[in-house]
């Protein structure tokens, strides 16, 4: 299986959170969506689900994370990072973005980015 490498991934996962430096921000809160993104060598290639990553697994992490206020959205990220890597400690690549939708600041802004990459 070495020749192998298998993507288990959520994409799009919308929150409401209160992440923000902005003390107004921990109170009016904003729309966020995140992606996340898991890379292993598997051992196997079967039907069973302990020899994977749940994205159900993903998906509550993701959930989780979100309902702690963090002033970055970079601490977000790595809490969500750590996790997952508590959880599934063979995963050798974890990406991670999420998007600040309507920052407030002055202009027109569709969103903020902010993305984590860890490699084992």
């Amino acid at each position: 299986m070495s020749h192998f490498k298998q993507t288990v991934a959520l994409k799009e996962v919308s929150c409401f959170a209160l992440h923000g430096w902005y003390p107004e921000e921990q109170v009016i809160g904003n729309h966020f969506i995140l992606d996340l993104e898991t890379e292993f060598t598997p051992l196997v290639i079967d039907d069973e689900l302990a020899n994977t990553v749940n994205y159900e697994d993903l998906n509550t992490i993701i959930l989780d994370e979100m309902k702690n206020t963090q002033k970055l959205l970079e601490t977000v990220l790595n809490n969500i990072i750590l996790k997952v890597i508590k959880l599934y400690p063979f995963v050798e690549t974890i990406n991670v973005s999420i998007k600040k939708l309507n920052p407030p600041m002055e202009g027109q802004i569709g969103h903020s980015f902010v993305k984590l990459t860890y490699n084992a």
